[in-house]
């Protein structure tokens, strides 16, 4: 029975392209949750399958260009794959925002994010986490999630904190989006940062 099932689930996965990250509930129409976990288990020792977290796994993407090996998915891309899942809205908190967006080159532990949905913290495959923060819906609230980014990752810097190199970073990357993009947003953001963002656009023209 438990090798049917692990076949259907094969065949299901072999459809998807290389890099998807799916879950044990996607297969629940195939069987009880006992026999779809064990399928997944003996998938994942076959090396068919990686496993990222419990009940989240991932159809391997392999380097053969560089000689890598197997390619992982980022935290982002297993967070936001969550919250499609269990549609939800996230958006990365500002000290992931800040690694992210190269205004620090600290990484954090943990990948936080902000979220409407079930806040929650998920242990990952390397020992790093990802965590949910529940937040009001204001904070989800933006169009443009770079614009997001900047305002929380200056939030974590704080007014007045802000580098001569970070200031120079933050007008290389406005400059790859038009203003009109993010103008929608600048009534989500403080006075100071928003500011801060219409200076450096300033500074580009």
């Amino acid at each position: 029975m438990i090798e049917g099932i692990e076949n259907k689930i094969y065949n299901s996965i072999k459809r998807r392209k290389n890099g998807t990250i799916f879950f044990a509930s996607d297969f629940a129409c195939m069987g009880n949750g006992q026999a779809v976990n064990k399928a997944l288990e003996r998938l994942t020792n076959a090396k068919k399958i990686l496993r990222l977290s419990k009940g989240i796994y991932c159809k391997p993407r392999i380097d053969t260009e560089l000689g890598l090996g197997v390619i992982y998915p980022t935290l982002e891309e297993i967070a936001e794959a969550i919250a499609k899942r269990d549609r939800s809205r996230i958006m990365p908190t500002g000290d992931y925002s800040l690694n992210r967006l190269g205004l620090s080159t600290q990484v954090p532990m943990n990948a936080v994010f902000y979220t409407d949905g079930t806040p929650r913290k998920i242990q990952i495959y390397n020992g790093r986490g990802i965590r949910f923060l529940r937040v009001a819906p204001k904070k989800l609230a933006f169009k443009n999630k770079l614009a997001a980014m900047l305002t929380f990752a200056l939030l974590e810097v704080g007014k007045g904190n802000l580098s001569k190199e970070q200031e120079k970073r933050i007008e290389a990357l406005l400059a790859k989006i038009p203003q009109e993009t993010i103008i929608n947003d600048y009534p989500l953001m403080p006075d100071w940062i928003r500011t801060i963002i219409k200076n450096s656009y300033a500074e580009l023209s």
